[in-house]
């Protein structure tokens, strides 16, 4: 058996609330130094390793700045920070519901993602918190999609992240969503959905393969029409990318606010804030692994379109 390489801690502190960029070296590989193997990796343009290296940004595990011509040495780890582009901030709140020595809870805000990924670094849940919060070793024990809303529970203590998000990998999390949709009395609600859902990388939209084993379920409960939408309470199962936002639209009621199912539509600009997705992480519930306190939290949010539709649909 292959054991893992020890990853050493990082040499460099956060930025924004970021950890620095990792690179280990190959064991194997015909790279004469440092600098040769990061500019044929990393294909970051003309000049750039060698402005970083110049400049004392890229270290090794002790903190001390490589070199130019520093020597490859297979296996070794070299961090740096990524020059990160501009991004709009996202103009909502993250309200802090539970803190303790070991968890956070938040309910996040519509726009704002998880964790650092593609275009959204600074203005991530996680980045925003470990600045706010001031705690650098927080960490996201699972995720909700940019788009949605609600809760959501980050670890204190990274020796710890594992027991909380193996919770939500054994299926021990009872969570329950609410959702805004048309109203369509001819849908018999209650109803448990299940199909067999496939996400495939780089594709945006998720998608049902009819008569194959099915990988996901999902309750859905009609709470409250109101002027020809409903108000929905989803209880998923399963835990499939855009799950619920496929099991609603297969039943003919599309969540109000997704551009993307049915039909995806064309990119939006980053500052439109205008016309959330209409679903919302609103209760979640757990014992906790580490201290065995039963917990229940419940979002304060509302969503826009059920509590006044015509300044949602502006």
């Amino acid at each position: 058996m292959t054991r893992k390489p020890r990853i050493p801690p990082a040499p460099l502190p956060q930025r924004d609330g970021v950890d620095p960029a990792r690179v280990r070296l190959p064991l194997d590989g015909a790279w004469s130094t440092v600098r040769d193997h990061l500019v044929e990796r990393l294909a970051a343009g003309p000049g750039v390793i060698d402005a970083m290296l110049r400049d004392g940004r890229i270290v090794g595990a002790d903190g001390t700045p490589v070199t130019p011509d520093a020597p490859y040495m297979p296996g070794a780890f070299v961090w740096f920070h990524r020059d990160l582009r501009p991004e709009v901030t996202v103009p909502f709140t993250l309200d802090v519901v539970h803190r303790d020595e070991h968890i956070v809870v938040v309910d996040k805000p519509h726009f704002l993602a998880t964790m650092p990924r593609g275009g959204h670094v600074t203005q991530t849940a996680l980045a925003r918190l470990r600045k706010e919060l001031g705690i650098p070793t927080l960490g996201a024990a699972h995720r909700l999609d940019r788009l949605t809303a609600g809760l959501l529970l980050f670890t204190v203590r990274p020796k710890e992240r594992g027991a909380y998000q193996t919770l939500f990998s054994d299926r021990r999390v009872q969570k329950e969503y609410e959702a805004v949709a048309p109203y369509d009395p001819d849908v018999p609600l209650p109803r448990t959905v299940r199909s067999h859902i496939v996400k495939e990388r780089g594709i945006i939209a998720a998608y049902e393969v009819a008569g194959a084993e099915p990988n996901s379920e999902s309750l859905i409960e009609l709470v409250g029409t109101r002027d020809g939408l409903g108000r929905y309470r989803l209880t998923p199962h399963t835990g499939r990318t855009h799950q619920l936002r496929v099991h609603m639209n297969a039943l003919g009621l599309p969540i109000l606010g997704d551009p993307v199912y049915p039909v995806v539509t064309g990119p939006v600009a980053p500052d439109d804030f205008r016309r959330p997705l209409q679903l919302l992480a609103r209760v979640l519930e757990f014992t906790d692994p580490v201290t065995g306190v039963a917990h229940r939290f419940v979002s304060r949010r509302t969503l826009g379109a059920w509590a006044a539709y015509d300044t949602w649909a502006r």
